[in-house]
């Protein structure tokens, strides 16, 4: 698979996450095909972060840490916005039980 064609695969399916969930960084690179590739993922959420139309802030580690928290405008940006859409935050984590998306199910 080229790499631009699994950049589009992770832009699209970034799209696909519903408001008040998360999924993870690990759960986006399988479902696009590079399993082991959730490094590439948060390379690419990095690239968007200015593009609202992407909602980044969903995407969280497979421990349901905000690991991603820094790339944001200001620390608490992504936790502002993922309460915002009825997700608690303790601590700089989701719980997962409670709020992960996996369209690999």
């Amino acid at each position: 698979m080229s790499e631009n064609s699994f950049n589009e695969k992770v832009k699209e399916l970034l799209l696909e996450i519903p408001i008040g969930r998360v999924t993870t960084y690990g759960i986006i690179a399988e479902k696009c095909g590079m399993k082991s590739s959730a490094r590439m993922v948060g390379y690419i959420l990095n690239s968007l972060k200015n593009q609202t139309k992407y909602p980044c802030h969903r995407v969280v580690n497979r421990f349901g840490e905000l690991s991603g928290k820094n790339h944001f405008q200001g620390e608490e940006l992504m936790q502002e916005l993922l309460e915002s859409e009825g997700i608690e935050v303790t601590d700089n984590k989701v719980k997962l039980s409670n709020y992960l998306w996996n369209p690999l199910d």
